[in-house]
């Protein structure tokens, strides 16, 4: 069983900068995962935001390209999110989602980095308001 807890969620005005950050914990010291951040808006359907494997490969949807990063520190078992240049349409409840196993250890080409399918755990959310 994995644990994820996402913090960092603020309000900010439109062109300000945020950094979420997502925690792990197992019950393995050696977690070995594959991680992803997603966003929601209440009504639609979650979305791929970026995505990173355990050697640090990442994808990314194309509306955040540019303007999101999507990093880890292994030693820490934590994930970062670092958003600018925020946009009202930014606004969403960000998840963190994991996933380890055969497919996660051969790395991102091997899976769709930004499909909420293929991760077995999510995080509660955080929230993120961008005004204008």
């Amino acid at each position: 069983q994995v644990q994820l807890v996402e913090s960092g969620g603020d309000s900010v005005q439109s062109g300000g900068s945020l950094t979420l950050s997502c925690v792990a914990t197992a019950k393995y010291n050696d977690i070995g995962l594959c991680m992803a951040w997603f966003r929601q808006v209440r009504g639609k359907q979650r979305e791929g935001v970026a995505g990173i494997d355990r050697n640090g490969r990442t994808r990314s949807a194309e509306f955040v390209k540019g303007r999101f990063t999507i990093a880890q520190d292994n030693a820490k078992n934590t994930m970062y999110l670092t958003m600018s240049s925020l946009k009202p349409e930014d606004t969403a409840i960000y998840y963190c989602a994991a996933r380890r196993g055969p497919v996660c250890d051969r790395g991102i080409d091997y899976y769709s980095a930004l499909e909420t399918y293929s991760y077995n755990y999510f995080g509660q959310g955080t929230q993120v308001t961008v005004s204008s």
